[in-house]
């Protein structure tokens, strides 16, 4: 068992989940500078081996991989696919990079894509999900691999498919505690994680067990790891807006949350809106600036006035117009509370 970076993670640990147009190298960046010493490691976006395995291919999902080598670390990147070669090939590039991990995504539900085999899909063909674990560590060489996977298909199946995996002796096995077909549309099983941890005993003792699923805070990731004996805890949608979610006990003002917003929209446009030259309005799109919406959103929330902020913010076309509307609601803001 190659473990890598994972054999000095101290126990419970806590890392920040790949989400699809959310956990780009501009949102990490705002991790990096607002949690560093408190999340124990990073992910990526998750990323097709196949286009990865293509130079055309490569060119377009190549920012995907982008992340900065002094400050987001450890970072894992999460790759995807159901063609063994492909994985190899993706593996190898990731290890190349320096990524200190790679992880093979098994639990997207999105139909487009396990659909086609890959990622939820895989739950279904074990023996071919094998294959891709086996080719992963061919090309990662001395690089750990880890899965990212999911209870089971239309049913809870943790004998039969997460005893799989844990025979595969891997370093770390993440577990979103809900079935494919459950989506996030009900509770995650929390509740299962101790059959979990009784299976992984059994069959590959030295496997770390990371939950995911439902983890609002902090407060509430350390509940899960006391009540359910899980080593470590991943964290999603709950990290939204909230760069400093892996620091307890602290409370950004309203002030910093929003120039954290700003900064983190001027990031995403300097990696991913390319202007050519000053006298050329033809931005190149690497990504949409619409993107940054979901993130206006979960920013300016839970104060006075946030509604109309962000009906402002949704309006905005760049971030020098984002950076304009939060600057004018700021001053507004502290006028409003001087005059109690």
């Amino acid at each position: 068992m190659i473990k890598g970076f994972w054999e000095n993670v101290n126990k419970p640990f806590f890392v920040l989940a790949p989400m699809e147009d959310v956990t780009d190298v501009a949102f990490r960046a705002m991790f990096a500078k607002h949690s560093a010493h408190h999340c124990d490691a990073l992910w990526t976006e998750f990323t097709a081996a196949d286009a990865l395995s293509h130079p055309d291919g490569r060119n377009r999902v190549d920012h995907r991989l982008r992340f900065d080598a002094n400050t987001q670390r450890p970072i894992v990147a999460q790759i995807f696919g159901s063609q063994p070669k492909n994985i190899q090939t993706a593996s190898a590039l990731c290890a190349d990079r320096g990524f200190d991990g790679i992880d093979l995504n098994m639990g997207c539900p999105v139909k487009k894509i396990e659909g086609a085999g890959s990622c939820a899909g895989l739950i279904k063909t074990p023996d071919l999900a094998v294959q891709t674990v086996i080719a992963a560590r061919r090309g990662a060489g001395d690089v750990p691999v880890s899965v990212k996977t999911r209870i089971g298909y239309n049913d809870i199946d943790i004998d039969g498919w997460i005893g799989r995996m844990l025979e595969q002796k891997l370093p770390v096995l993440v577990v979103h505690l809900r079935t494919k077909k459950e989506m996030s549309d009900v509770p995650a099983h929390w509740e299962l994680m101790p059959q979990i941890i009784a299976l992984r005993d059994k069959i590959s003792p030295e496997t770390l067990i990371v939950g995911n699923g439902d983890i609002q805070s902090m407060k509430q990731a350390r509940e899960k790891v006391g009540e359910f004996g899980c080593d470590g805890i991943m964290i999603g949608r709950g990290a939204f807006g909230n760069p400093w979610f892996f620091r307890e006990d602290y409370t950004p003002s309203v002030q910093e949350r929003l120039r954290t917003l700003v900064e983190h929209t001027h990031f995403f446009e300097k990696e991913f809106l390319i202007k050519p030259s000053e006298t050329d309005d033809d931005w190149h799109k690497i990504k949409n600036f619409a993107i940054m919406k979901k993130h206006f959103k979960a920013y300016a929330n839970g104060f006075d006035g946030a509604g109309a902020l962000r009906t402002r913010l949704m309006e905005a076309q760049n971030a020098d117009e984002v950076s304009s509307a939060v600057e004018q609601f700021l001053q507004n803001f502290s006028n409003q509370k001087n005059t109690f």
